[in-house]
């Protein structure tokens, strides 16, 4: 199992969620609640309003998301709807963990402990220059303030 860091259309009582509970594309398992340790720019951009976390560490806000633990099965669902690696990266990234659900095994002491743990994170180093002008934001939510709904895939 992988633990993997989701921030936008991916989260409880977003659009995409339906993916995550889908077991026929494999196992996700809700662990708990985070934010990135290091600042990240996110970003909603393109004309389907689509969350983008810019892998520019050190600007923009610490980014709250929620913690799964996946498997392989779901990890490769998730590398193909992410569009990995051309639209997104998956890479490794420290999340502090703001609330854990998760029960037994290494990552509960690991969370419970240090409060820290690494997760896989689907951001971007292939973006328009002009994103890094866009707001930043610390939590997405596709119903937000910022008026920029999130646009699904059957609907394109």
């Amino acid at each position: 199992m992988a633990r993997v860091f989701v921030y936008g259309t991916l989260k409880k009582g977003q659009p995409n969620y339906k993916h995550m509970i889908n077991t026929a594309k494999g196992l996700a398992k809700f662990q708990g609640r985070g934010r990135t340790v290091e600042k990240y720019p996110l970003v909603i951009a393109g004309k389907y309003n689509i969350p983008y976390m810019l892998n520019i560490p050190g600007t923009g806000h610490r980014v709250a998301g929620e913690i799964y633990s996946v498997d392989d099965q779901m990890l490769q669902f998730l590398d193909e709807f992410e569009g990995c690696p051309d639209m997104y990266q998956r890479t490794l990234m420290q999340i502090e963990v703001v609330e854990w659900e998760g029960k037994g095994g290494a990552g509960e002491a690991q969370a419970s402990a240090e409060g820290i743990m690494e997760c896989f994170v689907y951001s971007t180093t292939t973006y328009p220059p002009e994103w890094v002008s866009l707001p930043y934001h610390d939590s997405y939510d596709s119903s937000g303030k910022h008026g920029l709904s999130y646009v699904l895939r059957e609907s394109r």
